[in-house]
């Protein structure tokens, strides 16, 4: 198999015009973040805010010119929408590096707008936290695992850029095909999944600055054939910054599930996270205790290593409902490591069951109301 170098990705993309200024993509500086790794190519386009949706017909032109060089396994090409672009340019009016897209600039999000939805997908379910580092995207597989358990068609999207988890918790090694328009999820125990782990190498870095990282998110709920889904989940980046609140506000939620460990500091981020779904109008359906108690492997007995209870009474100071508890025990990191999650590998134990439990519930709030209601889960 040929082997492509960032040379032949560049030349392929000089064939590419750029309607408005006339010039060929890369001298125009619209190309930023190319990153390859093992044939997988992935780029950003970017263009003013006046031209984004518009020059979605330009992003695909380029995705297919280096799709066609020999060896490309796969190409993800993004559109970002910058608010100045006269910061393309450096002193001497010529266009800034391309490779790597590093840029001293400062950068600004695009203005969020409001999706209508994900075509063929009923209800969206976002798994989102506070902070990271407290089993995030553990919960977000294995609540998605109980969905499929009870019979619903189920997604799941790692929308977790710098640090996707999916491909280790599923075990994908694989990359996405398409069908010549979207790319198709690959599925592990009945569940339909899409990363940006699945495409880039997992010691790479994704060294992409925010628009890049929005346009990435918004393609691959839009450009990938979920369809037909009763739930999609959405594990979320970690934290309240731009990422999280443009997501918010650029997908039709509902609800928000919060799910915290029950340490004083981590109540802190989880009032955090719900401040910010209400400041969002996305009401708090309710609030779920992760690693609630330590179970011993050997004697069976129960230890409070992190407090007790904590969730329940924010819940309640909160006014919000609390959900159920999620315990600490080595199974569930155990299965979680072999990339075959505590719901799919033992699923009548009572570790798998706490998840069933609990994707009960969120189905039963699902069903609330004239439409499905989506629901995000923190920690």
């Amino acid at each position: 198999m040929a082997t492509p170098t960032e040379d032949d990705i560049l030349r392929a993309l000089t064939a590419i015009r750029d309607p408005v200024s006339g010039r060929n993509v890369v001298d125009a500086g619209l190309i930023t973040g190319l990153i390859l790794r093992n044939n997988h190519v992935s780029f950003a386009v970017e263009v003013p805010p006046e031209r984004g949706a518009a020059s979605e017909p330009l992003r695909k032109a380029c995705e297919s010119a280096v799709n066609e060089i020999p060896g490309v396994l796969s190409v993800s090409a993004v559109l970002t929408a910058h608010r100045e672009a006269a910061r393309r340019t450096n002193a001497g009016g010529a266009p800034p590096k391309h490779a790597h897209g590093h840029s001293h600039a400062h950068e600004q999000a695009p203005t969020p707008a409001r999706m209508t939805g994900v075509p063929g997908v009923k209800s969206i379910i976002a798994v989102a936290s506070g902070k990271g580092g407290v089993g995030k995207s553990t919960v977000a597989v294995n609540l998605a695992l109980g969905l499929v358990a009870l019979g619903f068609k189920t997604g799941l999207l790692d929308a977790d850029i710098y640090g996707p988890s999916v491909p280790r918790l599923l075990d994908i090694k694989e990359k996405p095909k398409s069908d010549g328009k979207k790319l198709l999820p690959i599925e592990r125990f009945g569940l339909k999944t899409m990363s940006i782990g699945f495409m880039v190498d997992q010691d790479t870095p994704m060294i992409w600055r925010g628009p890049m990282v929005m346009s990435a998110l918004t393609q691959m709920l839009g450009d990938v054939s979920w369809a037909p889904l009763d739930i999609l989940v959405v594990d979320m980046p970690p934290g309240t910054g731009d990422a999280q609140l443009t997501l918010a506000q650029r997908v039709p939620l509902a609800g928000a599930i919060v799910v915290s460990t029950p340490q004083d500091l981590a109540l802190i981020d989880a009032r955090k996270g719900l401040a910010m779904f209400r400041k969002t109008e996305v009401p708090v359906l309710g609030i779920v205790e992760n690693m609630s108690v330590f179970i011993c492997p050997h004697c069976g007995g129960a230890s409070h290593i992190f407090g007790h209870d904590g969730a329940r009474k924010t819940a309640a100071e909160l006014g919000c409902d609390f959900l159920g508890e999620i315990p600490l025990v080595p199974a569930i990191r155990e299965t979680s490591d072999a990339g075959t999650p505590i719901v799919a590998a033992y699923p009548n134990s009572a570790e798998a069951k706490a998840f069933l439990a609990l994707a009960e519930r969120v189905a039963a709030k699902l069903a609330v109301g004239t439409r499905a209601a989506p629901a995000i889960i923190m920690e």
